[in-house]
């Protein structure tokens, strides 16, 4: 359970993400997740970097437990240390992959959501399995934030259908937006990933840095800032008290 690397092809880290059952991430899980991703992208050897994970779904976003156990008072009594936490593990996480020194490819399989946008929509490139789906539920459990990510996926106003509906949209459905380069059988996902990432390594490795500093260079939208911006309004939503009565409220329809 964690963050792994492993070096199956000459030129290509793989990043695999394992945090049963669903793979929501604890706020240690964002950090190791950015560090392995930062470490992967310096190694001079490394030209392209894939980034999996094991299990039903991709990623599920923030270990919203873990913030309401702190709240209840099982860990800091101040309430909001986890909260902060979950907010600098995400950014950091988001960011390193963004600024990883060479195209990262994301491997994507069912569910994409939360943070797992924030992680593919800052990838280089997005190979998705037919099962997959991509959405911001942040409404529907007490949290805002990586509309900036969701954004980079899918046009202006089907962004916001989605972020104010909490609905999903398929792998299909954004390969027909240009944002998933490639859907394939569940089966196929990894070789798929694979093969993108060893033609992006077949170039030379230099160049490749070069690129990826100039294509950041030249994004129209400053993806750190935009991000930050939102966090701002996912604290407020919290010191306010309407993100715990939706968290509670999510909270006890998942159990039932």
């Amino acid at each position: 359970m964690g963050v792994s690397t492993s070096s199956p092809e000459k030129g290509i880290s793989v990043v695999t993400v394992d945090f049963p059952p669903v793979n929501a991430l604890p706020v240690r899980g964002w950090f190791d997740l950015a560090d392995t991703v930062r470490a992967a992208g310096r190694d001079p050897e490394i030209r392209c970097v894939v980034l999996t994970a094991e299990g039903r779904g991709f990623n599920a976003g923030v270990d919203i437990k873990e913030i309401q156990r702190e709240r209840e008072g099982l860990r800091e009594p101040d309430g909001h240390r986890a909260l902060i936490g979950a907010n600098r593990g995400c950014f950091e996480a988001f960011a390193a992959v963004y600024e990883c020194e060479v195209p990262v490819v994301a491997a994507v399989q069912g569910f994409c959501l939360g943070g797992g946008i924030g992680l593919v929509g800052n990838a280089d490139a997005i190979v998705a399995s037919e099962d997959a789906t991509f959405g911001l539920p942040e409404l529907d459990r007490g949290a805002l934030g990586a509309a900036t990510h969701l954004a980079r996926l899918v046009p202006q106003h089907l962004m916001r259908v989605l972020y104010y509906t909490a609905r999903t949209a398929t792998a299909a459905e954004l390969h027909a937006h240009g944002s998933v380069w490639k859907v394939v059988p569940r089966e196929e996902l990894r070789a798929a990933a694979l093969g993108l990432a060893r033609e992006i390594a077949a170039k030379d490795g230099h160049l490749l840095r070069l690129a990826k500093a100039a294509i950041n260079g030249i994004d129209p939208v400053d993806v750190r800032r935009s991000y930050r911006f939102e966090q701002g309004f996912t604290f407020e939503a919290n010191l306010s008290g309407v993100a715990d009565r939706v968290r509670d409220t999510f909270g006890k329809e998942a159990a039932q």
